[in-house]
């Protein structure tokens, strides 16, 4: 309980700080391209309770609506839809995914409760309802910003090995381990951001 408390003030202590960044980010999304600021879209929590997710445009205003055209260039080996080169990316958005910075505004997700710094990245609704029993208790815990998946190397895993990472973090959740993702997520985003 007071991890959790603490984990939300420092998520809005960070997101204070980080405003004048996110201005900077809304005049270069709504110079590139057509569309909001932010992308909003429809996401199962813990116990799969549906919540909004926040994110930082990084497609063509209609990439939902899109979503079917492509549905042939899935690279996912499970019933997810992961593209790594995604078309419908603008050219920002590329850099921005890239070096996650469009996941800034999770922040106010841990804020209002519906997320955490770490935990299991949040699917959508659509495709949560598809993940296999056995994989189920992935939901049992706030899915979070970053996680074992991502430092692991995301796209480059297969969906068993994600779904195990996600339900192996879920039994053994730890405040060491939680640091320990963090300081990676760190490392490997400085990383992506002086390799541009």
């Amino acid at each position: 309980m007071v991890y959790r408390a603490l984990e939300r003030l420092f998520a809005f202590i960070l997101l204070i700080l980080s405003l004048p960044v996110l201005g900077i980010l809304y005049i270069i999304v709504r110079l590139d391209s057509p569309g909001p600021f932010l992308f909003l879209q429809l996401r199962a929590g813990k116990n799969k309770q549906p919540f909004w997710i926040y994110k930082i445009r990084t497609m063509v205003w209609n990439a939902e609506a899109l979503k079917k055209r492509y549905m042939k260039k899935n690279e996912a080996d499970g019933p997810v839809f992961k593209i790594k080169n995604d078309p419908r990316y603008t050219r920002v958005g590329k850099v921005f995914s890239r070096i996650a910075i469009d996941e800034l505004p999770q922040l106010m997700n841990i804020i209002e409760g519906s997320m955490a710094f770490v935990g299991p990245r949040p699917l959508p609704v659509s495709e949560a309802k598809k993940i296999p029993a056995r994989y189920q208790s992935r939901f049992s815990v706030l899915p979070g910003m970053t996680s074992e998946w991502v430092v692991q190397g995301s796209h480059s895993l297969s969906f068993k090995k994600w779904m195990e990472l996600d339900c192996q973090y879920a039994k053994s959740k730890s405040i060491m381990k939680d640091a320990s993702i963090l300081l990676r997520t760190a490392y490997l985003v400085g990383k992506m951001v002086f390799n541009i």
